[in-house]
């Protein structure tokens, strides 16, 4: 798994299609998430592919939501990503109509469980005190997970067919992606104040 593009080449093609805060916020989450599980699984060679899977998965979705990861490829194409990553990045959204790419390597399987899953724990996250993952717990995660009115949009399917896709428990699922969004909050926070031109509060 090699990097076809730099990290600057990837968040320039993302910004290009990308205006909103949330998808921003929502790719820089993914790409640290993905970067942490490379390294946690002992594929920290492929860090940066992983990563990148992360920062670019959702590129075609705040302009073409219908067309997800179907106008995707194109996109990538004109960005100078290679047909790998491009099978990896369409493949999370497996199921999709239209999408063809199923995950089959190990870095595809944990992008297609803990994209949906980063929804989830970040809408968790906002309802404590802290307005942080730093002291979600799975108990806590596991309560929001089975209210199906809280965070509707994170599909519980998609979920617990990636978590059996890596033939973990969901409760290793959740405690690892917890671990992984911690890792990157604080760096996703400033990077994001710079993006969007704001203040760091």
């Amino acid at each position: 798994m090699k990097e076809c593009i730099s990290r600057e080449e990837a968040l320039a093609l993302l910004l290009a299609y990308n205006k909103e805060r949330f998808h921003i916020q929502h790719a820089l989450t993914v790409e640290g998430v993905m970067k942490w599980y490379a390294n946690d699984l002992e594929n920290g060679e492929d860090a940066g592919f992983w990563s990148l899977c992360g920062l670019l998965h959702d590129i075609d979705f705040e302009l073409w939501p219908e067309e997800h990861c179907i106008k995707a490829p194109e996109l990538l194409r004109e960005g100078g990503v290679s047909e790998e990553m491009i099978h990896a990045i369409c493949s999370h959204a497996w199921g999709n109509p239209g999408v063809t790419a199923e995950p089959e390597a190990q870095m595809e399987k944990v992008l297609f469980a803990a994209d949906e899953l980063t929804g989830l724990i970040g809408a968790a996250a906002l309802m404590r005190p802290s307005k942080s993952t730093s002291d979600l717990e799975v108990s806590s995660l596991k309560k929001k997970f089975k209210d199906k009115k809280f965070a509707a949009g994170c599909s519980r399917d998609v979920i617990r067919q990636g978590a059996e896709m890596l033939s973990w428990e969901l409760d290793t699922l959740f405690s690892k992606t917890i671990l992984a969004m911690r890792s990157c909050e604080d760096s996703v926070r400033l990077e994001l104040a710079k993006l969007c031109g704001e203040g760091n509060d």
